[in-house]
């Protein structure tokens, strides 16, 4: 009773499944639950193309703009070729179903194993991030970051095992703040920079670099800025979550994120630039920025609170796709059943439970360090990326409906894109971190199979294909006794209800032959008729005889089937439950894999 009521307290009183249908976010709702982690993205895209240009000395920090347009065009191509895709396949499941349709099974897992990865990295960095922007305004708590970091994950945990509109109510607010407070910084700072608004900077020292910049620096600058087009892929693996008609509010929901996406990215950037931003120390170039334009007044503290929460809050992004695609692996037989089911609230909570566990040990290994996460974040993404845009090639190919070719020329360019990106960020993050991904993914592709296999071989011996008729079964029923008490007796009245017309004993393992003469006196007067077999046992044994006693009745053939039924007293308190020799636990472990065998246990609850 006690952990039903706190279950209450904090996920709240179950829903029935009718209220599923009321359970749809509108498109401006979405927008913050789907979106956040990719409009998150802005405020450390930036910092990480500066902090690989900066090796090259301050004067290389001038590609960050060729660099973040380039970005920002794969980011609208992307974009583009998701609204085909959302539009397509209105069912959800984004990559994995696009390539199990087009493709099959296994570029569908590659794309399933690299989501889940990304998911769990996008809460890890999110969640990093967003308390790097708390500690910036706040030094003094820099020490207690991976603290920090575990709280949000389960406030964020928590908040979403409360239900889908719940949550979304909550996270809506901070990313529309985020917005708003982005494009205020980069639009005061834009007239500023033209009108002279601001007073002179500060002189800061420029940081020695190389001698030059190298063709695999810039490579390894734009594959790190490619952190901006996480996320992007969530509005198509959460379809469903949309009223309807759900593809086009989808299409809707991505055209609103790139648009504000690549506004506010690019303001960034270009803001950076134009106030000579270094990247480096405790503060973050957003942060930098937003000190720069407001000064360290109220304005300069808001952006910092919105920052940190969009990129806390991010993370929500993940715990409204991972749930949801491991419920449709579940569905196919790909990952265990209980991803499937559905809480109390009408949400995944096996999928949230087991996210936010990978996602804690993510940040305590890597110490919080979002640069430290970083490089294993974007393979996952642009894997996906490439599998999905590839598979709405076929697509188009196979139906040739109305508009085919261009649709199948955005997917291609897309498809083609993405995959570029994917090899560049393979080869210059391998050596960071990227190796860990790389391994991993085919890891979970093999665990895929297996517990496939498992399920299509269960279903298999299950199937009534070929079943001629039942098989003869010869029942005989066992009452293990230690004693003779109430307990016995209301076992040995049951087993004499469950099989009427089956043989019926009593079992009692000798240890102390006093003890058997005690037993036998009281059997006769309250052992109902049932005979009592006793095994002796010379070395105070209690498994083994009565094992050997099993295999004799069972050796008589197939169709011998023993059920076992154990009397076993409770007390009505936990701590009493040490007091007492766990017999029954024993035996039932024993005889868990036995063939033709069945346990059944019979409780007597003790009133003190």
């Amino acid at each position: 009773m006690r952990l039903a009521f706190v279950k209450r307290f904090l996920v709240g009183r179950p829903m029935p499944l009718a209220q599923l249908r009321h359970e749809r976010l509108n498109k401006s709702v979405a927008l913050a639950v789907f979106a956040s982690d990719p409009l998150s993205s802005v405020a450390y895209a930036t910092e990480e193309i500066l902090l690989v240009l900066v090796l090259a000395g301050s004067l290389a920090l001038s590609y960050s703009l060729p660099i973040a347009v380039g970005i920002a065009t794969l980011l609208a191509i992307v974009i583009v070729s998701y609204r085909q895709t959302v539009q397509a396949y209105p069912q959800g499941g984004g990559a994995y179903l696009v390539a199990k349709d087009n493709l099959g099974i296994y570029p569908a897992l590659t794309a399933a194993a690299a989501l889940l990865v990304d998911y769990v990295l996008t809460v890890s960095v999110s969640v990093a991030a967003g308390i790097a922007a708390l500690t910036s305004a706040a030094p003094g708590l820099h020490p207690y970051r991976v603290a920090l970091s575990v709280l949000v994950v389960v406030l964020i945990a928590l908040a979403n095992l409360r239900g889908v509109r719940e949550s979304a109510r909550l996270f809506a607010a901070p990313t529309y703040f985020f917005v708003i407070s982005i494009l205020a910084m980069v639009g005061y700072g834009a007239l500023a920079t033209i009108f002279d608004w601001l007073p002179e900077a500060p002189f800061a020292p420029h940081p020695p670099g190389l001698e030059g910049i190298s063709l695999f620096l810039l490579l390894r600058a734009y594959a790190a800025g490619c952190t901006a087009l996480t996320g992007v892929e969530a509005v198509s693996n959460g379809v469903q979550a949309l009223k309807p008609p759900e593809g086009r509010n989808a299409a809707a929901v991505m055209t609103a994120l790139g648009v504000l996406a690549i506004v506010m990215f690019l303001g960034i950037t270009y803001l950076a630039y134009d106030f000579g931003i270094v990247p480096g120390g405790d503060e973050t170039v957003v942060s930098k920025i937003a000190r720069r334009v407001f000064g360290t007044g109220m304005l300069y503290y808001a952006v910092q609170i919105a920052t940190m929460l969009i990129l806390v809050l991010a993370a929500n992004t993940s715990y409204a796709d991972f749930p949801r695609l491991s419920s449709i692996l579940a569905r196919d037989r790909f990952v265990p059943r209980q991803f499937a089911n559905q809480g109390d609230r009408l949400v995944f909570s096996n999928g949230i439970i087991i996210l936010s566990g990978f996602a804690v040990l993510l940040i305590v290994v890597f110490g919080g360090d979002t640069h430290a996460l970083l490089p294993l974040y974007a393979i996952g993404v642009f894997m996906s990326f490439t599998v999905s845009q590839s598979g709405m090639v076929r697509h188009w190919w196979r139906l040739r409906g109305p508009g085919w070719s261009w649709r199948l020329a955005v997917n291609g360019t897309g498809a083609v894109a993405t995959f570029v990106v994917l090899l560049t960020l393979a080869v210059t993050k391998f050596a960071e971190g990227a190796w860990i991904v790389v391994v991993v993914i085919p890891v979970l592709i093999a665990v895929f199979v297996v517990m496939h296999r498992h399920y299509e071989e269960v279903a298999s011996e299950l199937s009534l294909e070929g079943l001629e008729g039942s098989p003869p079964m010869n029942h005989t029923v066992l009452v293990l006794v230690g004693d003779l008490h109430r307990g016995v007796v209301r076992a040995l009245q049951y087993a004499r209800t469950l099989a009427p017309t089956a043989a019926v004993r009593g079992v009692y393992v000798e240890t102390d032959p006093a003890r058997t003469m005690k037993l036998e006196e009281k059997w006769g007067k309250w052992g109902l008729g049932v005979p009592l077999v006793v095994l002796t046992s010379p070395y105070r044994s209690l498994l083994r005889p009565f094992l050997d006693y099993l295999d004799e009745i069972q050796s008589r053939g197939d169709d011998q089937v023993v059920t076992i039924v154990l009397p076993e007293f409770l007390p009505r308190r936990w701590w009493q439950h040490v007091l007492h020799n766990q017999t029954a636990l024993l035996i039932k472990g024993a005889l868990l894999f036995r063939k033709n065998t069945v346990v059944a246990d019979v409780p007597y609850l003790l009133k003190r």
